[in-house]
């Protein structure tokens, strides 16, 4: 996806159709056969993106892929319509795959069969880079002086048949990844950060699927005002609810429900159907339709038993650190220790000009803080940085310092 860039900037060079104009959208067998055909030809790296329809649709299925090659042009696959892209994986096996924010679109990318031997993500090296801002509109018009004209970024692209501009937008969108790849990776490679950047591409790439989150219920906007456990079983009750009828229709669960319902419902407790669609946020055509479905939720979050109410909060794992706000309290010790990992690393961020959140996630910095070796030294941090899955260079960059903080909090 590209953030809007400011065409009107003297110095860029607006850019509002593709250099080889828009190509057909690929929906048959046969002409899947033709691009596999014409990728496989080609030379270079795979510029690649995707576009979903988050906001619109239920999770986060894929809806137009879009790879363009030197010697094959632009690529633009309806996989609603083909399906699998197994051969035109197949097809570029072995070759370097070029995304911006590669963690968005790999995983659709692998339900659809693709699965990209090597990756290079212009956006994590811009981050590396110490860019300060790394959209791909903003680094094109950076690196390369043009301006793209972008605005369905947000768009429903489950639509069909896809409006032309949309298409335009699209393929604009693998314009410019190689050589702004080629930009960047000389860049990297100037700056001694190109075998960081490789370390952590590879990390993207071999990225497992996330865990399913224990209780997505609980992240609910505006959760942190319901105070009873009667009104954390009401916001329960209709978020499941919720879930299963947006899954049915293939909907964004806010379109059918947005959270600002739930938590109102939630907050008023209502005692009838009549009271629920009494409450503003259950005014609508659509949700009055559907009222008896959302007060049959209710009434099974207010017939429980108090003891059978969902906690509040989750009890924290074993050996997971709280949320930092209540370490002063809980152990001051190790606050003390988090304030000078912190600082530790944000001082390594400056100096190589790279954000503290790249050069060590900050989940790696609390663990370390919270569970530090019994031994403070250098090759046991190093041994628990690395348990924690920080990657080589930044093991090597941060042990020493990280060390020394610990010895001296």
């Amino acid at each position: 996806m590209t953030e809007p860039v400011d065409v009107e900037t003297p110095h860029l060079v607006p850019v509002t159709e593709p250099h080889e104009g828009t190509p057909p959208v690929i929906e048959t067998d046969a002409g899947l056969a033709a691009a596999v055909e014409a990728l496989a030809s080609g030379t270079g790296p795979v510029a690649a993106d995707a576009e979903r329809a988050s906001g619109y649709r239920y999770g986060q299925r894929t809806y137009l892929v879009q790879l363009r090659r030197e010697g094959a042009g632009t690529v633009l696959i309806d996989p609603i319509a083909v399906g699998r892209l197994d051969a035109v994986n197949e097809a570029l096996a072995g070759q370097e795959w070029v995304l911006h924010a590669a963690n968005q679109d790999l995983p659709g990318f692998h339900d659809l069969g693709l699965q990209p031997d090597r990756l290079f993500d212009t956006e994590l090296a811009a981050r590396l880079l110490g860019r300060p801002k790394v959209g791909l509109g903003a680094l094109i018009a950076e690196e390369l002086g043009f301006a793209l004209a972008k605005e369905h970024s947000a768009a429903d692209w489950s639509e069909r048949p896809l409006p032309e501009d949309w298409l335009r937008y699209a393929a604009l969108d693998v314009e410019f990844l190689v050589e702004l790849r080629d930009r960047l990776a000389a860049e990297l490679q100037a700056a001694g950060k190109l075998e960081w950047a490789e370390q952590e591409f590879e990390a993207v790439r071999l990225a497992p699927a996330p865990e399913p989150r224990v209780d997505p219920w609980r992240r609910t906007s505006g959760m942190h005002a319901i105070r009873g456990g009667q009104g954390v079983a009401v916001v329960r009750e209709l978020w499941q609810a919720r879930d299963e009828l947006a899954r049915k229709r293939d909907r964004a669960p806010g379109r059918v429900l947005p959270d600002r319902a739930i938590v109102a419902a939630a907050q008023a407790l209502p005692r009838s159907e009549r009271d629920l669609v009494a409450l503003p946020e259950f005014a609508g055509k659509g949700t009055r339709r559907t009222s008896g479905y959302w007060w049959a939720a209710v009434e099974r979050a207010l017939a429980l038993r108090p003891e059978d109410y969902p906690p509040r909060r989750l009890p924290v794992s074993t050996g997971t650190p709280p949320p930092p706000r209540a370490w002063p309290e809980k152990d001051p010790a190790a606050a003390a220790r988090l304030d000078a990992v912190r600082t530790a690393v944000r001082a390594l961020g400056e100096e190589h000009h790279v954000p503290q959140e790249n050069l060590l996630a900050p989940a790696v910095q609390r663990q370390l803080a919270w569970t530090p070796p019994l031994t403070v030294d250098e090759p046991s941090v190093r041994a628990a940085l690395a348990d924690q899955g920080a990657r080589p260079w930044q093991v090597d960059l941060t042990a020493g310092p990280l060390t020394a903080a610990l010895a001296t909090a």
